[in-house]
Formats: C-alpha cells, structure tokens, sequence
C-alpha cells in the first residue's frame, strides 16, 4: 500500500460502536500493511491507558486490545496533549509505545504525501 492511513477516534465507550469502528479501521488498515497512526482524542485518550482497552466490551467485536495491538506493533498511536492534560494523563501514565503530542504533529502527518484521514 502506497498510502498512509491517520484515524482520530474522538469518543469513549459512550459511543461504542463508533470507537469500536474505528479501532477496527485503523488494525485491519494496519494488518494490510498500511502505514497507520492512530490518534485518540476527547474520551477515546483514555484507550491509551493501561487496562482501560482490556475494560471495554461490544458484542460480536473483536477485543479493542487486540486491536490497538495490532496498530502498536506496526504503527503508531498518540494521543492527543491537550485531552491528555484535561484528563490528567501524563506521559508515565500511558501503555508502552504510546506518546503524547498536540495538535502541529497530526496537521503535519495528515498533511503529508498520500495520506488518507478518517476521524470517527
């Protein structure tokens, strides 16, 4: 695949479909060799806490830490500095390969030379 793929999941378990989906967009994205970077903002930041993907159930979904797993292995997954800071999340606070930046990182990745955004 040529192109990369940036997925900004902007909701938390209050909208499980919709974050379960785009999960699933950014793995199987992921598993097709695409170049992913997931970005989780709003209460999606709480996804990259350790134990809170494990937490999440939807009926007839693949697991959302198996999913994330997948998008970690080859990807990347950031979430966003200004929803962390609102939630009191820091850097110590986040699962292993997960980081924090702000808002001039994704302008620069969705930005780029064939790459497809998606925000769910």
């Amino acid at each position: 695949m040529a192109r990369s793929l940036v997925v900004k999941v902007t909701c938390g378990a209050e909208e499980a479909e919709r974050l379960n989906q785009g999960f699933t967009v950014a793995a199987a994205a992921a598993a097709a060799g695409a170049e992913v970077s997931l970005w989780l903002t709003g209460e999606a930041a709480w996804y990259g806490v350790p134990g809170r993907a494990e937490e999440f159930e939807l009926d007839l979904a693949t697991p959302l830490d198996q999913l994330l797993a997948v998008v970690l292995d080859t990807g990347s997954v950031t979430v966003c500095s200004q929803c962390a800071a609102r939630r009191g999340i820091g850097e110590d606070d986040l699962r292993e390969g997960v980081r924090i930046a702000g808002a001039a990182v994704f302008a620069e990745q969705v930005l780029g030379d064939g790459v497809q955004a998606l925000v769910y």
